[in-house]
């Protein structure tokens, strides 16, 4: 059995988590088995949609033409469109509609959290929808010292100055404005902001948070997963101060690689994410400021060791094994391949043969 991940219009999204996530299934269907493929003219029986750009959509088409099985990832939802890009809170209701087409076109969804999946049920989708992590390389993003000298010689940091560090692009969905003003309340304590957005992009007061921060804040840019990985082991406390996620893949590197960790307490992480146990969360800029303080000075409970329990539970592994049962559910695993054929006249004649076979045996979808 192969998968093809299609990647029309990921190019778009390559510094996001969505393209994460896809760098991520091959890994998860590799743990199980299963084969990927990254061409139409490969032979697949299954076809993985990550985007919800037309091409997507128009890929969608291609496939159940050709009888494949279609598993439509949904990473995003209105909720977490609002407050991204310019003119992206009045153009939401028309996103709405636009991924509801979308996320219809597929035989199954796949939706990181419950949270998300309670939004996308919400929107009146019919077709079955499953949540699952977007898992994490608990192998590569795990706790080193070495790592940790590296980022601190980078950015000149000595052992007893303390980094606090967010991830993510430069909108205020992320909590950027929000991250700005609690750098501006610790004057005495390193703020580092990895990621970027074209300033183009965004709107007037992102630009001017950028533009005003103090001179204990650096944006450094976006950077490859070696030096992310570098600036999680090196920092002291990774602050997520988004006010919408449909998972946060960030979130899950952080405690991988298991340094202190505080996140805005949002629905998404109800039920997995626990203040107090895993992971601290706060309500607002006075109480990220209260908690951050609490963390760095070592007045609150080291969680970290918690906090890798839960990236450990959502290892590519187990989110393979997970992977697996959505597909023998959904009857996925039962998909027969049809070898692959070359020119016109023998593909229409395995389409003849294929809907013959389907007549006689309705149990099963034929891939052609």
């Amino acid at each position: 059995m192969n998968v093809f991940l299609y990647a029309g219009g990921l190019s778009l999204v390559k510094r996001s988590g969505v393209a994460e996530a896809v760098v991520h299934q091959k890994e998860m269907l590799s743990s199980i088995d299963i084969q990927t493929v990254c061409k139409w003219s490969q032979p697949s029986d299954v076809v993985h949609l990550n985007t919800i750009f037309p091409d997507s959509l128009l890929a969608s088409y291609r496939a159940r033409q050709r009888k494949k099985k279609i598993v439509y990832y949904g990473h995003s939802t209105m909720e977490d469109f609002r407050n991204s890009f310019k003119g992206s809170n009045f153009f939401a209701p028309l996103f709405r509609r636009w991924i509801i087409r979308c996320y219809n076109s597929g035989d199954v969804i796949i939706t990181p959290t419950e949270y998300s999946k309670g939004l996308l049920e919400s929107y009146g989708i019919k077709k079955p929808i499953y949540s699952l992590s977007n898992g994490i390389d608990t192998d590569f993003f795990a706790p080193n010292e070495e790592r940790r000298k590296a980022f601190r010689a980078e950015y000149k940091l000595n052992e007893r100055e303390k980094a606090v560090i967010s991830v993510g692009h430069y909108i205020e969905r992320k909590g950027l404005p929000d991250f700005v003003e609690l750098a501006r309340r610790m004057p005495d304590v390193r703020f580092f902001w990895f990621g970027y957005t074209d300033l183009k992009l965004v709107p007037n007061n992102i630009r001017e948070a950028i533009e005003s921060a103090p001179p204990n804040l650096c944006f450094p840019g976006y950077v490859d997963r070696n030096e992310l990985r570098d600036a999680y082991c090196g920092c002291d406390l990774f602050a997520f101060m988004t006010k919408e996620e449909t998972e946060g893949i960030v979130v899950l590197e952080a405690l991988a690689c298991g340094i202190p960790a505080i996140v805005s307490d949002i629905p998404v992480y109800d039920g997995w994410l626990k203040d107090g146990v895993n992971i601290y969360k706060a309500k607002g800029l006075d109480d990220f400021a209260k908690k951050t303080e609490a963390i760095l000075t070592g007045y609150l409970p080291d969680l970290t060791a918690q906090g890798r329990e839960v990236a450990e539970e959502r290892s590519l592994q187990s989110t393979g094994l997970k992977l697996k049962e959505i597909y023998e559910k959904e009857h996925i695993l039962n998909q027969q391949s049809v070898p692959k054929r070359y020119g016109r006249r023998t593909e229409y004649w395995a389409e003849q043969n294929a809907a013959k076979k389907m007549q006689n045996d309705l149990s099963l979808t034929q891939i052609i």
